[in-house]
């Protein structure tokens, strides 16, 4: 037996063990210095956020050890749809029974025990579509499986969003690479990236810019898939009007061009070239290019024109301001800006090597709201520096690097698409939670897995990581 358990041991893949440990140390350690206090100096007195999460790191670890060592692995795939069924329900209960904290209503308690099932879902929404695409004649280009999967991922999206916790169904939407990495098609990732950034030009700037750079973009394209010259001669005269427009509505010469709305610059620009893809339709060689672009220039022009709707109608108050905020619509350094104001102002003042460890006075002295649990990044930029942040990046790229790698390397594909999808969210959160405190994405309020304080986020991204590397061992042991 007790060479069985250190055979077992051998095959659990140290790199990612040394990876989870450096970062839940590290990030112990912020948590100390981002609430330290000259009364409670003691980094283990249990009052503090600081001891709090020493004991949520034990029981942590301990769920490691029960996963790697208990456990069957073989059990996940069965019951995995019961877990996911459970999971939903949770969700759609805390929407009616929950707590309402910081205007999410995604938070059950017990006395002082705060529980998201939104951070657990994560795990069962992984392992359910892992569970459907491993399935035998499985296939992406079949529209019923396709839909299937991803009907997976939708259904706690969308009861996440009833609760006002719109960061956390962001993270979600990673698991498009798991599609991709299973065979979807890469032009709806492109698709898809597309219409964020037609949102965010029409946001930013106008939604003329945004119709002239979709419709040039399209024609570049076109000009890519057909080879003919016409493609290229509408493409440039319309990349130049986007340049000058702005210069020119100035002039008085050109004064009529501002009394004109968006919606004639729609029709003036699009329709000669959709006349010209109609055309192509009916030719066999260009007939699906065609078809396809056309498809994805009306989406983007309809987007540009719905942005309106969304801002004002779907997303709430105070996600608006965060975006008017980013983006420079407002500036408001001392209300929905203050946050990432002061984060910015703590990253920045912490220049090559850092302040030192609790010698950060944006931390010490508490301009940065959260900034234990979201905002923990700014701690690690101050005291750290930039070389610390670096070395701080470069471990969460090897983790998820390493995770792809090992999941391409399994044999099973329940056990591959699991890691893939642990890989996508691990990727959606380290980029989400250190963007928004860089300034560069709205403030979402997700955490940064392993470092940021919390409970529920420490226990659910170890159960997340570990399933995987159990998974993982049973290869190996296959292998031997």
């Amino acid at each position: 037996m007790a060479y069985y358990e250190r055979s077992q041991a051998r095959r659990v893949d140290m790199g990612l063990v040394f990876s989870y440990l450096i970062l839940v140390l590290f990030g112990w350690m912020n948590i100390y210095s981002a609430v330290y206090s000259e009364e409670h100096s003691f980094i283990l007195d249990f009052t503090q956020r600081y001891g709090l999460q020493f004991i949520w790191i034990l029981i942590s670890i301990g769920v490691a050890l029960f996963i790697l060592y208990i456990i069957n692995p073989g059990n996940y795939a069965p019951i995995s749809p019961f877990l996911y069924i459970g999971m939903l329900l949770l969700l759609a209960a805390v929407i009616f029974l929950g707590r309402e904290v910081n205007g999410s209503k995604s938070w059950f308690f017990i006395g002082s025990f705060g529980f998201q099932p939104a951070e657990f879902s994560k795990i069962t929404t992984s392992l359910l579509l892992a569970y459907v695409m491993s399935q035998w004649n499985f296939s992406l280009s079949n529209r019923r499986d396709a839909m299937k999967a991803a009907l997976v991922v939708l259904l706690p999206i969308l009861l996440i969003i009833m609760e006002k916790e719109t960061g956390s169904a962001l993270v979600y939407l990673g698991l498009i690479l798991v599609f991709y990495m299973e065979g979807l098609s890469g032009w709806v990732i492109i698709l898809g990236l597309s219409l964020i950034a037609i949102f965010i030009i029409t946001m930013a700037a106008s939604p003329l810019a945004a119709i002239v750079t979709t419709i040039s973009a399209a024609a570049l394209l076109r000009l890519a898939f057909s080879r003919k010259s016409i493609w290229l001669l509408t493409a440039i005269p319309l990349i130049v009007l986007m340049c000058f427009i702005p210069s020119l509505s100035k002039m008085e010469t050109f004064s009529f061009l501002r009394s004109l709305r968006s919606e004639v610059w729609a029709l003036i620009l699009f329709i000669p070239h959709t006349l010209l893809w109609i055309k192509d339709l009916f030719t066999e060689k260009e007939g699906r290019p065609s078809f396809f672009l056309l498809l994805s220039l009306l989406s983007a022009v309809i987007l540009t024109f719905s942005v309106n709707f969304i801002f004002t109608k779907v997303l709430q108050p105070h996600q608006r301001a965060r975006i008017e905020n980013l983006f420079g619509i407002t500036e408001d350094l001392q209300g929905i800006g203050y946050n990432v104001h002061q984060s910015k102002i703590a990253i920045g003042s912490g220049g090559l090597l850092g302040k030192g460890f609790l010698n950060g006075t944006q931390t010490k002295y508490n301009f940065v709201p959260e900034q234990s649990t979201d905002f923990i990044f700014c701690t690690v930029g101050e005291e750290w520096g930039f070389v610390g942040s670096l070395l701080l990046l470069a471990v969460y790229i090897f983790l998820i690097t390493r995770i792809i790698h090992l999941a391409s390397r399994q044999s099973d594909a329940f056990a591959r698409i699991y890691g893939y999808c642990v890989a996508s969210i691990f990727l959606m959160h380290v980029v989400i939670n250190m963007g928004m405190t860089m300034g560069l994405l709205p403030v979402i309020g997700i955490p940064l897995p392993f470092l940021s304080y919390g409970g529920s986020g420490m226990v659910s991204f170890t159960i997340l990581l570990f399933i995987f590397i159990r998974l993982d061992m049973e290869r190996q042991m296959r292998e031997n």
